[in-house]
């Protein structure tokens, strides 16, 4: 669910109200208690909940461990010399 931004044009009081995006949040401010909230323009930041959301979840075996499997600097990767870069 997306974190918005309000501002109240009433007192400057400046919150974020997680609401769905087809959801019409309320208007009124919690500082001053005025009807006077408006969205304001900003990225909108959002909770990533559940299962499914990290690297591990999806992989099996041996193959979860994939990011100390390349530690041992023979990955050939940047840092390593196997670039042109270093």
């Amino acid at each position: 669910m997306p974190i918005y931004e309000y501002k109240c044009d009433s007192c400057g009081h400046e919150t974020e109200i997680m609401h769905k995006m087809a959801e019409t949040p309320s208007a009124v401010c919690p500082g001053c208690g005025e009807e006077a909230l408006k969205k304001q323009i900003s990225a909108a930041g959002f909770r990533l909940k559940g299962s499914g959301w990290y690297e591990t979840d999806f992989k099996s075996g041996s193959k979860k461990n994939i990011a100390d499997s390349g530690s041992s600097g023979s990955s050939g990767g940047c840092g390593s010399g196997g670039c042109s870069s270093c």
